[in-house]
């Protein structure tokens, strides 16, 4: 585990799925990240963050730490005032989301993630809108992860709950293939039982061969299926390294693990 000094480099002291040593190019990298949403006021201060391929990142942090601040940063829904985002080598800062999309990133916001007065192989319909040919091609692909979606594909997707409302947002993200798929605190608002459900299904995503950067209240959940996890405060990376490492590093139990659960319990 690694402090405020830098984040671990996994990419080059060993493959995410443990591996032979090489040199891996990160799939998505973002360096000294400043960004906020007001002129002269940054949510984010240098934050940096490497996903390699293959790999589960998890952001964990307190309440105000910027950490959705960083998702949006690197979907282009925040402008980057310093510092720079790339997609497997390629500049992509301050992108604009659809071509974001186009290049291979897919993202999944907390609210508002459906159409709701749409069916759900409607909503779907509208994930590969800027590749209309490959619909059957990734549908197939898609209900084979989602079968329960496949089951329901008539459904409107407005008289769906919360956790299969996210099951839709998800599917829809991943129906242009990404290359790296953010995910903006996929669990809030769910019952236990829907958060363990998304849970496994993240992990699922991720292990059909997506890269996943997921930012999550429920850290130490989150921290138990990520490969990798960045702890943000205050808009910088205060300590990093392998989901274990941090779920078990003492300063980061008592500092920040703790400080969260109290935040979770309170927002319930």
């Amino acid at each position: 585990m690694t402090d405020a000094s830098g984040p671990v480099d996994a990419g080059r002291a060993s493959s995410p799925t443990g591996g032979a040593t090489a040199t891996v190019e990160p799939v998505m990298r973002a360096s000294g990240l400043v960004a906020g949403y007001l002129p002269g006021v940054n949510i984010l201060n240098g934050c940096d963050l490497e996903c390699y391929p293959g790999e589960l990142i998890g952001i964990i942090g307190p309440n105000g730490a910027g950490k959705s601040t960083l998702l949006k940063a690197l979907f282009g829904l925040v402008s980057v005032r310093e510092g720079s985002v790339t997609l497997q080598g390629e500049d992509i800062t301050n992108m604009k989301a659809n071509k974001l999309v186009q290049a291979g990133v897919g993202f999944v916001p907390q609210t508002n993630n459906v159409f709701p007065s749409l069916s759900i192989e409607e909503n779907l319909q509208m994930g590969l809108y800027l590749r209309p040919s490959k619909f059957a091609e990734r549908l197939e692909v898609i209900y084979d992860l989602f079968p329960v979606l496949a089951q329901r594909r008539g459904q409107r997707a407005g008289s769906l709950s919360g956790g299969e409302r996210q099951s839709v947002a998800m599917a829809r993200a991943l129906m242009m293939d990404p290359k790296v798929l953010l995910l903006d605190e996929p669990s809030a608002g769910l019952s236990p039982v829907r958060q363990d459900e998304t849970f496994i299904r993240t992990r699922r995503i991720n292990k059909a061969g997506v890269s996943i950067i997921m930012v999550e209240q429920n850290a130490r959940r989150c921290l138990q299926i990520c490969d990798r996890g960045y702890v943000l405060d205050q808009g910088r990376n205060a300590y990093s390294g392998t989901g274990r490492e941090l779920a078990d590093d003492p300063k980061v139990i008592e500092l920040y693990l703790g400080t969260l659960a109290k935040d979770v319990d309170a927002a319930k």
